[in-house]
């Protein structure tokens, strides 16, 4: 926790710091890449840092959580760390890198908000910095211990087994132990890390869900390829490089499994929702289901594109039918001839879903699919504690920085006007399945049959992911 001093002057100095977030994080950036070129070439993703994503949610992340450090009636931030501190362990992240950012963040923090920053002033920040700092060194370590391996030794080689086309663009891997060890032990719903070197001489890493395993020394991965959106929004260098150029037999270098968004035991009912490639950590909890022969009732809702789109469909078919408890319902966006039953065009509609007061639920997909999805959801009475949710790429720190601006601003905070130069904080006002049975939900209306395919006690939504 912080002191008393530097607990008032960040609560005066907050508004000036965050709203210099996308003046700071550029510098912050360029020196510290300056300094050390190969954070930038061998640990963060470039792709992300051309987008600029990375950018925000690094500084953004320690914008957010002062923000609950300051936030009298706010959750404490330290429970907010778990998914940074996976993905960090995923990396192989230690201690060592923390004075790094300091040094290079502080001082674009001097260069761009000057004079404002007092000996005081600085002194409170860096106190919140070595606060989030050392919680996230703690969160880490306690990661690697559970694993039983050293701080940041988590990289290991494995075999490609098998290489399966699973749609037009997305393709899996079965990554095997060398000598047959067995794989890592895993959760449902976590991922590895997978790192490739890449022709112009980069070490880039990427993380993806672990959607299965077939023996005691393998498990499966899926990858879809990316294609450039335009010249802000890159083509994915990591994932199109596994797509193009790994095969069976090949090795590649993974992390061990993390990921705090697993799914836990238990009884109650499981509303399951994804979203094109967002179907992967939803995968590996039906995989686990199955093989556990788990009499939850569980609902899934898959969107996607199109048929063709949707990889592992059939998996998921299968997979579902063959659950005493379970049922589908897929949208997507171009059905085609398709005239499967509960297949529906267009985007997700959450009125066909009929709901159990007491469902966990847990979404992956596009980041607005997501935030759609979730509101819908509130807005039909399902508790927000009770909605859980994966996101790929550095989304978490902003969605903190958001739910923390959101407590700050039910408390009211200073405007950067009434900073003193001392740091002070002037007057201000406040700124304004349980399982029935068997019994499967039924949707309010139904698709038809398609041709060539059985009907099934599967329930089959697919949704197409708002654009």
């Amino acid at each position: 926790m912080l002191t008393a001093p530097a607990l008032e002057t960040v609560r005066a100095t907050l508004p000036a710091v965050g709203a210099a977030i996308g003046d700071i994080t550029p510098i912050f950036y360029r020196r510290l890449f300056d300094a050390h070129p190969a954070l930038e070439r061998d640990l963060f993703n470039r792709a992300n840092q051309a987008q600029g994503d990375q950018q925000r949610a690094l500084a953004g992340a320690i914008a957010a959580y002062a923000s609950l450090l300051v936030a009298e009636d706010g959750p404490d931030p330290r429970l907010m760390l778990a998914r940074i501190g996976n993905k960090h362990a995923s990396l192989g992240v230690t201690a060592d890198l923390y004075p790094v950012v300091y040094e290079h963040l502080f001082a674009a923090i001097v260069d761009v908000l000057g004079d404002i920053i007092t000996p005081d002033i600085a002194a409170a920040w860096t106190e919140v910095y070595w606060d989030m700092a050392n919680a996230l060194i703690e969160v880490e370590h306690g990661l690697y211990s559970e694993a039983a391996v050293a701080d940041g030794d988590v990289w290991r080689a494995y075999v490609v087994r098998e290489r399966r086309l699973e749609s037009r663009d997305t393709v899996s891997f079965v990554l095997a132990t060398p000598d047959g060890s067995a794989f890592p032990a895993w959760k449902p719903g976590q991922y590895i890390s997978v790192a490739v070197d890449l022709p112009d001489g980069a070490h880039q890493i990427r993380q993806y869900s672990l959607t299965g395993s077939g023996s005691a020394d393998s498990a499966r991965v899926t990858v879809k390829a990316v294609p450039a959106v335009d010249a802000a929004v890159p083509a994915g260098e990591v994932s199109n490089f596994l797509f193009e150029n790994v095969f069976e037999g090949d090795r590649l270098q993974a992390s061990l499994p993390f990921g705090e968004l697993t799914l836990p035991d238990g009884d109650a009912p499981l509303l399951l929702i994804s979203a094109g490639i967002g179907l992967t950590p939803i995968l590996g909890f039906l995989q686990h289901l199955h093989s556990t022969g788990s009499a939850r009732r569980v609902d899934v809702v898959h969107a996607d594109r199109s048929p063709a789109a949707h990889s592992h469909r059939a998996e998921m078919l299968r997979i579902v039918d063959e659950m005493p408890a379970a049922s589908l319902l897929r949208w997507y966006e171009d059905p085609g001839a398709t005239t499967a039953d509960l297949v529906y065009a267009g985007r997700v509609d959450l009125e066909q879903l009929a709901l159990e007061s007491n469902a966990e639920v847990y979404l992956c997909g596009p980041l607005a699919f997501m935030a759609a999805v979730r509101a819908g959801l509130i807005r039909k009475g399902v508790h927000a504690d009770s909605i859980h949710y994966e996101v790929f790429g550095p989304g978490p720190e902003l969605q903190m920085l958001q739910a923390a601006w959101a407590i700050a601003a039910r408390r009211g905070v200073p405007s950067r006007r009434r900073l003193n130069p001392r740091g002070s904080r002037a007057a201000s006002s406040p700124s304004s399945s349980r399982r029935s049975g068997r019994r499967r939900p039924r949707p309010r209306r139904r698709g038809k049959r398609a041709r060539g395919e059985r009907r099934s006690r599967t329930r089959d939504p697919s949704t197409p992911p708002p654009s």
